[in-house]
């Protein structure tokens, strides 16, 4: 009688099984590695600017402000936008990722529901016909643009019949529309476009600790959000029928997937104005990274976002120094070319 081999009938059920554990270890490497980089960039973000301050200057400005000038630079100047960089990268990271898994569309970005072109226009309106100049109160407006258009949008997507063609078709009407609208305003009110010439272009230059604290809790929250539905999004990218047969609810997947994207973006943009290309691209090459599961696209995502903000921000500092370049036009310099490489490969990330 032939006896099987102990060895080999341990190894062989073992085998398929380490297959997804090796898969989660390296990307948990690779996140970790991704960490490493972002802190890489956050110090170089402290050090590099119109003045350069050494390392040891940094830390010593970083605990102790003694109110020589480059603590003052640190502490003041450079560690606010960086604190700004990371949380403004983290939430148009995730709201693209999201936006991609919602409307299972691997090209799909934050600004495809309006919430852009919302926060947009209700800031030129409140310059505009309210007279608002303090750039702090920005954010209100912004937020509250950027949901009323969330909830119009929802609305004429079909409400609890609402599919991610509905959601998109809808969403590209009212950014063609409200866009247009921001357009007339500026052209008609000179005042109104001066002010907000930087501001539509995209920057963290007037970054202060208490625009950090007007946006961080937005963002926090739109965040949390976005990371409890990467289980339901995964189920919904394999089709509506599929998710409800694994008791996924999609009308409330979709309704926190907008409030999250609603919350983040709108928070991002009254900060730093419309920055393109973030939400866009960094989950689109993160897919190709992790495959299509959400649980580690969203991680990956906040992470590498921020890698690509602040990073185009140094740039913009060095390549027109002591000026700078708005960390807007880097990252349409940047990401242009780059993702129509990517569009143009013949293998494409696929949902």
């Amino acid at each position: 009688m032939l006896v099987e081999s102990p060895s080999r009938a341990s190894a062989e059920p073992v085998g398929p099984a380490q297959k997804p554990t090796r898969r989660n270890s390296l990307r948990a490497v690779g996140l970790v590695a991704a960490l490493g980089v972002l802190l890489l960039i956050c110090v170089l973000s402290i050090m590099i600017g119109a003045k350069p301050v050494p390392l040891g200057d940094v830390w010593h400005g970083l605990f102790q402000n003694s109110g020589i000038r480059n603590d003052v630079i640190v502490h003041d100047v450079r560690v606010p936008r960086t604190l700004l960089g990371l949380l403004v990268g983290l939430a148009l990271g995730l709201a693209g990722a999201v936006m991609q898994g919602l409307t299972r569309n691997p090209l799909a970005e934050p600004g495809l529901l309006g919430v852009n072109a919302g926060a947009a226009a209700a800031v030129v309106s409140a310059i505009a016909f309210l007279g608002v100049t303090d750039t702090s109160a920005y954010v209100w407006f912004a937020f509250v643009g950027a949901a009323v258009v969330s909830v119009v949008v929802y609305v004429l997507g079909g409400s609890r019949s609402a599919t991610p063609v509905r959601l998109a078709l809808a969403g590209t009407a009212a950014t063609v529309a409200l866009y247009g609208y921001v357009n007339a305003v500026q052209l008609l009110d000179s005042a109104a476009l001066d002010r907000l010439r930087f501001w539509t272009v995209g920057s963290l230059a007037d970054a202060n600790m208490d625009a950090v604290r007007r946006v961080a809790p937005f963002i926090l929250v739109g965040a949390v959000l976005a990371l409890l539905i990467a289980r339901p999004l995964n189920a919904m990218e394999m089709g509506e029928d599929t998710a409800r047969a694994l008791g996924a609810h999609l009308n409330r997947t979709r309704i926190i997937a907008m409030a999250s994207v609603t919350l983040m973006c709108g928070a991002a943009t009254a900060a730093c104005g419309p920055i393109v290309f973030i939400g866009l691209m960094v989950p689109y090459i993160v897919r190709s990274i992790t495959g299509p599961d959400m649980r580690w696209i969203l991680p990956y995502a906040a992470v590498l976002s921020p890698v690509l903000l602040l990073g185009s921000d140094v740039i913009g500092r060095v390549v027109a120094r002591p000026a700078e370049l708005q960390v807007g036009i880097v990252t349409a310099l940047v990401g242009g070319p780059v993702f129509i490489r990517l569009v143009r490969r013949k293998r494409m990330a696929k949902l």
